[in-house]
């Protein structure tokens, strides 16, 4: 990228003198391949929406795979957040909700750099907002049901509690959210002639609802409770897939405004 504009003085021994070497945004330099610091902070964040779905994913099949009376086909994930290990699942929740935040925020960043357009301000808030109810599915604990954890009666919730009615809400939002984001920042990608991840994002936030709304009817069938799972793969991709296409595409020197 030319024109960076550099405040200080390089002798012809490579020393410097003066004020530190800046980009054309006055953002100083830092690191390797000659990035600034905002352009640097801005990919760091990005970094999180491709390690997230990894660390919710993989946490909890192994979670699933070794918890005593878990079935994968009838329990959804939320229910390991009960029982003496449930603390696990709830770290879970919080950690990678937080981490879904940075990477809306890094979103934000990166789409601001990159000209704005359609979808570039509400798409990443909305995708902030699936972090926050992550977060909040973490702090307000499922009902237990359906026979877990192991001695719960089988079915709909005995008692349903302050800490359940708040996870069902702010996971819903949460869901929401994500839906929407994905349709959102599906116009930004329309706009910039990108229509292969146009697409892709259409039709991982309509998969999300449909898989969404299965759970929410209350429904413990294999089809649906199976069908959430494959739905969060999805969305957790879709993330991934996001963050890394803005992370290529963000300059190392962030242009002036």
């Amino acid at each position: 990228m030319s024109g960076t504009g550099q405040s200080n003085f390089v002798g012809t021994d490579g020393s410097t003198s003066g004020a530190r070497a800046t980009g054309p945004s006055r953002s100083p330099r830092v690191g390797r391949g000659d990035a600034d610091r905002t352009a640097a902070i801005t990919r760091s964040l990005l970094g999180y929406g491709v390690l997230a779905g990894p660390v919710y994913v993989v946490a909890g099949l192994a979670q699933a795979l070794t918890r005593d009376g878990y079935d994968l086909t009838r329990h959804d994930l939320s229910l390991l957040a009960n029982g003496p290990l449930g603390w696990v699942q709830i770290t879970v929740f919080v950690l990678t909700g937080l981490m879904t935040v940075a990477a809306a925020v890094g979103m934000a960043r990166a789409l601001r750099v990159l000209g704005g357009g359609p979808g570039t301000v509400w798409g990443p808030r909305l995708v902030g907002l699936y972090g926050v109810g992550l977060v909040g599915a973490g702090v307000f604990v499922a009902d237990p049901m359906n026979g877990f954890p192991p001695g719960t009666t089988d079915g709909p919730p005995v008692a349903v509690t302050v800490g359940g009615v708040g996870h069902l809400v702010l996971a819903g939002l949460g869901f929401l959210g994500l839906v929407a984001g994905t349709l959102v920042v599906a116009r930004h990608h329309a706009a910039t002639g990108r229509p292969g991840m146009a697409w892709f994002s259409r039709i991982t936030g309509v998969l999300f609802l449909v898989a969404f709304a299965g759970l929410a009817s209350g429904s413990a069938s294999p089809v649906v409770v199976l069908g959430f799972w494959v739905a969060l793969l999805l969305a957790w991709t879709w993330l991934a897939v996001t963050s890394l296409d803005l992370y290529r595409r963000t300059p190392l020197l962030t242009p002036a405004r």
